[in-house]
């Protein structure tokens, strides 16, 4: 897809646009986040993401269209394994629950540029060394295998711990333990001191870096095209503030998701494997983008139906003996 200067700019101002009439109209104010309100968000994000795909349709034909909302759903449903983490990071950090929106708009921001500059990274590798699937492919693949690794080892008393940039910042300026507001500094005894509040939003934002890793390597395995890459990782992270807030409480009844997840994975690793042979003119054949939609969707439905099934179940085997005892 031919993608000039000025449609980058364009949709880079949209976008902006977008998220400051998401702050100002719901972020703005620090408050708790009720379920009604993260639904609501919630849909006008996807909403907004399948007009754009749409738009892609009416514009650019069916081929951009269905990448992006392939990369839009890959995207989608990796972030949700990011909700894991965040809510540890909330935690380590005791974030009240009044600023926990601010925190997640300032740390999705801060993933956002980041992730901005791996996929130009990633898109000038693609176009100089097509050899360079081969490396992302065997990458997933090793990914994939590693999350059914740590799926079937269960291990469920998980910490964050801080990566070596935030302890870095920690270290070399001074801060305090209480949050004072959405202050980010404050001036105590004639010192300027960090506040939690700009720690953790740092935390979100660098840890979100590792998620990158496997994530980007993914949506260049439906799409090469930098521009849909890039839209689909924005209209994925900037609604992934509301999903922590809707699905939070069912995070943990969703205990087939890092086995959805690594099948999805590793589906890409093959298919960029493919990709690669073909490019390098081996006779093979390569997975089509509506395809790839169908797996990914398909495989989303089923973890999420096999996980929701199995925490009734827990949950049933959990009340019977206190109802035997109550006998």
């Amino acid at each position: 897809m031919d993608v000039s200067l000025t449609l980058w700019a364009l949709t880079i101002l949209g976008l902006s646009a977008l998220i400051a009439a998401d702050f100002f109209i719901g972020g703005r104010t620090p408050h708790e986040v009720s379920l009604k309100e993260a639904g609501i968000w919630t849909g006008v994000w996807v909403t907004l993401a399948a007009l754009f795909g749409l738009g892609l349709l009416l514009f650019g034909g069916s081929g951009p269209a269905g990448e992006f909302f392939a990369g839009f759903v890959t995207e989608k449903s990796l972030s949700v394994d990011n909700l894991f983490v965040f809510v540890l990071i909330m935690a380590k950090f005791a974030v009240p629950a009044i600023y926990q929106q601010r925190v997640l708009m300032v740390g999705v921001l801060i993933a956002l540029v980041l992730r901005a500059g791996f996929i130009g990274a990633g898109a000038a590798v693609i176009a100089h060394f097509s050899w360079v699937f081969y490396l992302f492919g065997a990458f997933l693949i090793w990914t994939a295998w590693k999350l059914v690794k740590e799926a079937m080892a269960g291990a469920e008393d998980e910490e964050f711990e801080e990566n070596r940039f935030l302890k870095t910042v920690e270290k070399r300026f001074p801060s305090t333990d209480t949050y004072h507001g959405t202050k980010l500094f404050i001036v105590e005894n004639g010192k300027r001191l960090m506040t939690p509040m700009l720690v953790v939003m740092l935390a979100i934002g660098t840890t979100d870096v590792l998620f990158a890793l496997d994530s980007i390597p993914a949506i260049f395995g439906l799409t090469q095209d930098p521009y849909i890459v890039f839209t689909a990782n924005a209209f994925a992270l900037m609604g992934l503030r509301q999903l922590y807030f809707l699905i939070g409480g069912l995070l943990k009844k969703l205990v087939h998701l890092s086995y959805g997840l690594s099948v999805i994975l590793g589906f890409i690793g093959v298919k960029l494997v493919l990709h690669a042979l073909h490019e390098s003119g081996v006779a093979v054949p390569e997975i089509s983008i509506p395809v790839s939609l169908g797996v990914i969707c398909a495989v989303l439905v089923v973890t999420t139906a096999t996980s929701l099934l199995a925490a009734r179940k827990q949950a049933g085997r959990e009340t019977e003996p206190r109802e035997t005892a109550g006998v």
